[in-house]
């Protein structure tokens, strides 16, 4: 639990940077044998691309630092749950574990493709649930006056 938190954390340190950028503020680490081996924040306005999610950017630079594209030993960690997309490629990279922050209610792979992980992937939900739901509510409401 307390690697939880403490990988969680630099998760938030990357959803911090995708505000200050303007970006919904998703950040994502993952994590093999204990070491970070990407981190990423959403770039979706900055690359004016719907596909550049936090996670998938995760992904891309995980499998790049290992030289392959399979994850299964490795955990990501995001802020917020993943949609369906980022689901998708969380599947096909098998990444091992998924841990992550606050529920998307709206847009959240669990509402629309509950089995759409990896039947082998662990997840873990609720890590600084209130700090990562803050961080998006704030952002919103920021955008919204």
């Amino acid at each position: 639990m307390m690697d939880d938190v403490h990988y969680m954390r630099q998760a938030l340190l990357e959803a911090q940077k995708a505000a200050e950028r303007g970006e919904i503020p998703v950040g994502a680490v993952i994590v093999c044998k204990d070491r970070i081996i990407a981190r990423s924040h959403n770039l979706t306005e900055t690359l004016t691309d719907v596909t550049a999610h936090a996670e998938m950017q995760a992904i891309t630079a995980a499998a790049g630092t290992l030289g392959g594209k399979y994850l299964n030993e490795c955990t990501l960690y995001v802020t917020v749950e993943p949609c369906v997309m980022c689901a998708g490629a969380i599947s096909w990279s098998q990444i091992g574990r998924l841990v992550f922050g606050a529920l998307d209610e709206k847009k959240g792979y669990m509402r629309y493709a509950p089995e759409a992980l990896h039947p082998k992937t662990t997840v873990t939900t609720g890590i600084l649930a209130e700090e990562c739901a803050t961080l998006m509510k704030t952002f919103f409401l920021a955008k919204r006056r």
